[in-house]
């Protein structure tokens, strides 16, 4: 079994720890919204075609969606700090190689390398945060820290993203990562407990491995192409049916394998399973926020890149002060499924006032900060997602668990860019074939992903209606036990 010293999970030195553990996921974080921000200066500079740069964003969220299972098991396995600390040294690196890069096809490699050491730390944090945190009260408050760095990340990246190339240039995106990954590293090594692992025989299932990592990497490269081949193309159902086919001879080998990289035991949650499918959901909905109204802001208002990641920064503070203050007291006090709901109803409606977004004559105030107020829904919806998705790990999976929640964070985002943005940029194309002006026809194609997005977010919802069981506060060992079968 993995072993955490209990001394450190007892003291409070696991707060240190926890703030460890965020930092280096807020650098990960930071960085996909930085590069966004400086895609149109990476172009300039390296030449790369318009299909090509594209590969600086997918072949990061190939690496990482692919790896983070894997990841999550190598954790329980070796130990999650030495996979931490790994992937933190590794990202580091490759952030370096991407910020000399002075052709495309060096940093598209840079990326790949990126995405693969961010899903070595990303992985096994939650994990980490599970078992510093064994307390369910406790444990809500931290989760409420750990989900402010996904929250805040996001829009800070976008500000800081527009600041750095603006101010000194694209390559200092990646080049501000090598003392705050450094840094990190070294206190995640002085400060993080030291476990001990399962070792490599109680899980090394190699052929497993294979077929998880190669299935999802395929199925994520299968669903960000869709917008260049189509959904009902050759080339997409090809991929896609190879893509399942791997994954379910993967699940088939794990309930007949003795040592399996994932355990089934983990899916007969309906709390881990169905906050896997909700959270998916919610993510490929939230892409209807994240990029689509920042397109809206440059694209039809006429915003610069700092400026739209101003304009984002009130949604960003909101969601970390509810994150950070409120969610884990009312995790504690009406349990997760409760404060889900609540959280996913003020989602709805931030989405929903965004499908009134004119095309000329917006107004911030009246027109987008009602948005980024009732966004702030967000910071209630990640820790009660994150608790209910960590609900079964005990100490010798949390890595593997952890690494399931963040593939499907993964795998929804990637939905949310492929289904959104390609739905919208049809629409857009045919409203300007039928005549209408530029800002209409964009603002119409954005509408209809907020539309969409909205429908996700609810659909999110029903689900946590008729598939969560409420439960009067955070649970504790008894009710995971009894929901897992243990």
């Amino acid at each position: 079994m993995t072993a955490t010293d209990g001394a450190t999970a007892a003291s409070p030195s696991r707060w240190l720890a926890l703030a460890i553990l965020s930092a280096g996921a807020l650098m990960i974080i930071l960085d996909g919204s930085i590069v966004t921000v400086a895609l149109p200066a990476i172009q300039r500079d390296l030449g790369f075609s318009p299909a090509d740069l594209t590969w600086t964003l997918n072949a990061y969220m190939i690496a990482f969606a692919g790896l983070l299972l894997l990841a999550g098991r190598l954790g329980d396995l070796v130990g999650r700090r030495h996979v931490f600390v790994a992937g933190l040294g590794l990202f580091t690196l490759a952030s370096v190689l991407g910020g000399i890069a002075t052709e495309p096809w060096l940093l598209i490699a840079a990326r790949f390398l990126q995405g693969a050491g961010g899903a070595l730390s990303s992985a096994v944090g939650l994990g980490m945060v599970v078992t510093l945190f064994p307390d369910p009260a406790e444990r809500a408050r931290a989760m409420g820290v750990f989900a402010f760095t996904g929250a805040a990340g996001a829009s800070i990246g976008q500000v800081l993203g527009g600041v750095l190339t603006d101010g000194l240039s694209w390559h200092w995106i990646f080049f501000i990562n090598l003392p705050i990954g450094a840094a990190t590293a070294v206190l995640a090594l002085r400060v993080l407990p030291t476990e001990r692992g399962l070792g490599l025989r109680a899980g090394a299932d190699a052929l497993g491995a294979a077929l998880v990592t190669s299935g999802l990497m395929l199925g994520v490269y299968t669903i960000v192409k869709t917008e260049q081949y189509g959904w009902g193309s050759a080339h997409t159902l090809g991929l896609g049916g190879l893509s399942l086919l791997l994954l379910a001879a993967f699940v088939l080998r794990q309930a007949r394998v003795a040592t399996p990289l994932l355990p089934l035991r983990i899916l007969r949650s309906r709390e881990v399973a169905g906050a896997n499918v909700i959270q998916g959901l919610v993510i490929a909905g939230m892409f209807a926020f994240q990029v689509i109204v920042a397109l809206y802001m440059q694209q039809v208002l006429g915003y610069t890149a700092l400026e739209t990641g101003l304009a984002m920064l009130p949604a960003a503070l909101l969601i970390g002060a509810v994150a950070l203050g409120l969610a884990g007291r009312l995790i504690a006090r009406y349990g997760e499924r409760a404060v889900l709901l609540a959280g996913l109803a003020m989602l709805t409606a931030a989405l929903g006032l965004l499908l009134r977004t004119p095309a000329d004559g917006a107004v911030f105030v009246r027109d987008l900060l009602p948005t980024m107020v009732l966004i702030s829904g967000g910071g209630l919806v990640l820790p009660a997602m994150m608790t209910l998705g960590m609900s079964a790990a005990r100490p010798d999976d949390a890595g593997v668990v952890s690494g399931l929640f963040n593939t499907g964070q993964s795998v929804g985002s990637a939905l949310g860019v492929a289904v959104l943005s390609t739905l919208a940029a049809a629409r857009t194309q045919n409203a300007l074939a039928a005549g209408e002006p530029r800002a209409e026809a964009l603002t119409s194609g954005f509408h209809l992903a907020f539309g969409i997005g909205t429908a996700l977010v609810v659909t999110a919802g029903l689900l946590t209606l008729t598939v969560l069981r409420p439960r009067a506060r955070a649970a504790a060992d008894g009710p995971v036990k009894e929901a897992v079968g243990v």
